[in-house]
This record gives C-alpha cells, structure tokens and sequence, in this order.
C-alpha cells in the first residue's frame, strides 16, 4: 500500500491497514508479490495526481505481467481522488479494479473478497458519511521507534473556500467523541510515544457536541493564563478570532471544542509534545493562544495559511477575512506566544489575480516572516466554487513566475530568522542519524518545539538522572557560555557530569538541550549540552529556560566567543516543496 497527499492521508492509511489485517491480510513492501496494490490519493492538486496516474502505469504492467501466470494482483485506488474521478479511474485503461472513497474504508474486504473471488468484475463505493470517523479503529503504527504518531480527531470541512475540493471529496465536518480520542492519546502515552500529532482537515473546528464540557470539566491542577482560558472557554458556543467570519453558519452549540479538547489531552499525557494541523485561521479565538502560551508540552507552532495577501483575492477564495485580519492575528500570536513560528499556505495566479494582488502577497511575507510554508501555482479543481463562477484566467507561465518569486521572498525571511537562532536554547527531539551523517562524522537530526529541523554531532552526552534517588546535583550554569556562567543564582538538579555513567551517544526518542552554533536557510546545527531523562517535565529543562535569556541578553547571538561548546558541521539545506500535497486550511 502507497501513500500521497498529506498527513491525513498517511493517518488513514494506519486504518485501511488495521481494517485489512484484522481480516488476514499481510502488508508487503513488495509489489511484485502483492496480491492486492493500493494507492491512497491526493486530490487537492493536479500534480499531486500526475503522481498517481504515473503510479497506476507502473501497476498496470505488472499486473499485465503477471496476468500471464494466474496471479495478477488487485489494483485499488483509494481516498481523495477516487472520491474525485469515481468511475473514471475504471474507465482510464489503467488496469484498476477497485474505487474507495475516504469515508468507506469498512467495505475494503467484502469488495475485495468479491474481486478476488471472481463474484465482482470491479469494486466502487465512493459514498460520503456525515457520521464516519473511524473512531473505534485501533491504527497499526509500523514505526518501531514509536516516536511520534498521528491521531485524527475531526473529518470533513465545510468552509467551501472556492479553490478547495476538499468539502467535496472529504464531505462535512464531524468530529470524534472526545472519550476516543483520549483512550488513544492514553495508550500512546503508555507506549513510550514522544510526540503526537492531531489531525483534521479544519483541526482547530473540532467540536465534539455529544460530551459536556464546561469550566468545571477543567483538568485538575491546571493553572496559568492558558489553563484560565481554557477553563473559561470550556464547554462555551463557538468563536472565532476577532475579524474573521464563517462561510457555514451552524457552528453553534455545546459541547467540547477545540481548546477544551487541547487542554485535557496536554494534561493526560504531560510527557507527551502536541502538535495539530490542518488548522484555518479564523479557529484561533484568544483563548487557545492562552493555552499555547502556558502549556509546555503544547508545541510553540502555528500553521496560519494565509492563501493570499490581498484582500481582494481573499474575497474571491471566500476565506472569510481581509488581509488586515489576518494580519492583525499573526501578531497577536507573536505576542501572545513568545518564541512562536510561523507556517502559511499560498497560492499564486488564482482567478483574476492581478500583479498589484500578487506584490501585496509578497509584502505579507516580508511582514509576517515564516518559518515553513506550502506555495503552489493555482490549479483548477473541478466541482469547486471557482470552477462554476470564476474564470481560470491567469497564464500559466505569470503563475510559475509568481510561484517563484514567493519562494524566493519566503527563503529570504526564512534564512533571517533562522540566522536569529544562533546562540539560542532549544529542546530537541531526536528523531534518528541524520541525512548526510557518516562513520568519520556521526550525526543526528530532530525537531525544535517549533518544529525546526536540527543536526547535533552524534557524541556522548551528559544525562540528567532527576528520576534517580540519590543522584549527584549538578548545577546547570555550567552549561551556560563560559562568560556567562556565573550570571544568576546557582539552579542545581540531579545529573550526571561530564563523562560519568550517564553520559551517552543520542538516541531516537531522547529529549536534548542544545545550543544552536550556526544556522543554514532551512535548518540548524546545535552542539547537545544535556539529555534529559525526565524528558519534557524533566526539571534540569525549567532550570535552563529560567537561566538563558539572562545569558542570551547579555552576548550578541552570533557570539563566536563561547569556549563551551565545539564547533559545529557546515550547515545543510532543507528541500522547499513547490508541489507537495497538503490540504489547504
């Protein structure tokens, strides 16, 4: 089984494989043994199915190969754009026999028991649910590391932006039961998991209506600004952040929303980093900023897809802001959640965008000033709002030459608060050796909090032993930069000294302070000062926090003149996709 498109789709491809496995099937990384091929498709963009179509060449000749020994394979194409083509795809001479939408996975063994066993010449369902969210399926996670995993808590978008398919392949809005949800973040938890990831295609919508919420649903021991937000905005009627407006109007009700639903998970699982996407910027009310701020296991991460600067274009895209509202949003957020990064969708050439719309776009990323974004060339999607009442009428090659020159303006930003970072604290999530690591040169690679790619040279590494009765105390103002080491008052926590017991190489899973020595235009390098044992709620980490931006404000953050920490690796460079599938928010 194949995966396109985006983390959604990766999600629920952890469904159609649990739903396959519980009825005796065995995933195979292996075509040429495969008795059934899928695909699980994108359809947000064309080019995303150029990709596929490509794909199902691929398979069609195998299955002509095979078929000359009985053991032609079953080739299915699922999600996004079968719910997008439907029948087409059996029409195209492309050798599929099999057509599933995203909402009628549960059918994939009766259809695929009739296929194989010659009661059916071809298999469709492609029938939307306004109640389907898998919410009693078990994902098989095949992630030996058990690092992070993804868990979908809504479906579905009703906000019919007028270049976007999704409402019309990914049907309304629904949400899951709250309890659902909270068993599986639960059992991630108790598996060792670092990081999860909620999903939706309008994440930060979620409103679970069937589950009562309200101030006194509040976790226990919750405190701060953020824990008052959500506490006051528990069980509350819908809202929006202030300026912007909603398409589809029945959004009102109790129940738990968003912010609510944030605040009991990051409670449940302390230990746990949150992360959400696909969110739309209008879901951003006052109080979810609050909780942002105060939660610290809630990543310091806004994807805030802007679409377009222009105000005029956004009326056009029915997005339901200007771009003073969005604008006025993006720095309440820089406010409101110190250290917070940026990411933002855009497209170039929609229809009847004009050079005037196109220079306000990219003055919008100069202003706001992103660390991540997804840019596209506009490409028209049938059954859309723009496809009934707007004209395609931007050329080609204009929409290609704007496409790049809004890539350009996002790498020129993006390198400049990335060369911002030198000298900074950071939590780092390791995830594994790093691309270019070698034997002479081990390396390896995770994320910020703020979801920055980071190397760190695969060395021994002190460890805090906070968890270890007994544990020597180790001041951590010895991790500081050697001048500024002695610039508050002592913070001592259980830990291991330099090369003592506790000290070794990096790990997949481990949680490690580290200093950023030098930056490149998509990522950074960091010399590693402590892996913490505790992980997030491990003390030495508050320790640190509390102690660098005294030692920050008090040496340039391109300070060369540390004697603390080795010098690091020449920096890389990330790949900037100008054609990856993500849904647009």
């Amino acid at each position: 089984m194949e995966t396109f498109g985006c983390q959604m789709n990766e999600s629920d491809t952890e469904v159609v494989v649990s739903l396959l496995q519980e009825n005796g099937y065995t995933r195979t990384a292996d075509v040429e043994a495969a008795d059934v091929i899928l695909t699980n498709t994108c359809a947000v963009r064309d080019n995303a199915e150029q990709k596929v179509w490509q794909r199902l060449d691929m398979f069609n000749a195998e299955k002509r190969k095979r078929s000359r020994t009985g053991t032609k394979p079953v080739v299915g194409v699922l999600g996004c754009m079968a719910e997008r083509l439907k029948t087409r795809l059996l029409e195209a001479d492309k050798g599929v026999d099999l057509v599933v939408g995203p909402d009628a996975y549960r059918d994939l063994p009766r259809l695929l028991g009739e296929l194989r066993g010659g009661t059916a010449a071809y298999g469709v369902n492609v029938a939307l649910s306004q109640e389907e969210t898998y919410a009693d399926i078990a994902p098989v996670r095949e992630d030996p590391r058990r690092l992070a995993a993804y868990v979908s808590i809504m479906r579905g978008c009703n906000n019919m932006c007028s270049f976007c398919i999704v409402p019309h392949t990914r049907g309304r809005e629904r949400s899951r039961p709250v309890a659902t949800i909270e068993d599986e973040v639960r059992r991630l938890r108790d598996e060792g998991y670092r990081e999860v990831t909620l999903l939706g295609q309008n994440v930060n919508s979620f409103h679970d209506a069937g589950t009562t919420g309200g101030a006194d649903a509040a976790p226990a021991g919750a405190t701060g600004t953020g824990a008052g937000a959500a506490a006051a905005s528990a069980g509350g009627g819908y809202e929006t952040a202030a300026g912007f407006s909603n398409m589809y109007k029945l959004r009102g009700g109790q129940g738990v929303r968003f912010t609510e639903l944030l605040d009991r998970l990051t409670t449940l699982a302390p230990g746990v980093r949150f992360r959400f996407t696909s969110p739309h910027p209008k879901d951003y009310p006052d109080a979810l900023l609050g909780l942002m701020r105060e939660r610290p296991n809630l990543c310091k991460q806004v994807h805030l897809p802007a679409q377009s600067g222009s105000s005029r274009v956004l009326a056009a895209m029915r997005r339901g802001y200007t771009r003073e509202a969005y604008l006025a949003l993006a720095h309440r957020m820089r406010e409101a959640i110190p250290g917070v990064a940026l990411s933002s969708d855009f497209i170039t050439g929609f229809c009847g965008e004009a050079e005037a719309d196109h220079e306000e776009t990219l003055s919008l990323i100069r202003e706001v000033g992103y660390e991540q974004a997804y840019m596209f060339a506009y490409s028209l999607r049938e059954r859309t709002h723009a496809a009934y009442h707007l004209q395609d009428d931007v050329p080609e090659a204009v929409k290609q030459r704007r496409l790049q020159e809004v890539i350009a303006t996002f790498r020129e930003g993006a390198a400049a608060r990335n060369a911002a970072e030198v000298g900074r604290l950071h939590l780092v999530l390791v995830e594994g050796p790093a691309r270019r690591s070698s034997a002479e040169a081990p390396q390896v690679s995770g994320r910020t909090d703020t979801y920055k790619r980071v190397v760190l040279p695969d060395a021994a590494v002190p460890a805090t032993l906070s968890d270890v009765e007994g544990a020597p105390a180790f001041d951590v103002r010895q991790l500081l930069p050697h001048h500024m080491g002695h610039a508050a008052g002592g913070a001592t926590v259980g830990a291991s000294g330099g090369a003592q017991a506790g000290a070794r190489a990096l790990a997949s899973g481990d949680f490690v302070a580290c200093r950023v020595t030098q930056a490149g235009p998509m990522s950074l390098h960091a010399t590693p000062l402590l892996r913490l044992s505790g992980g997030l709620q491990d003390p030495a980490w508050a320790a640190l926090q509390a102690l660098w931006p005294t030692a920050e404000a008090a040496s340039p953050l391109a300070s060369g003149t540390s004697t603390l920490f080795a010098a690091a690796a020449t920096p890389r460079s990330l790949h900037v996709s100008s054609d990856a599938g993500v849904p647009s928010g």
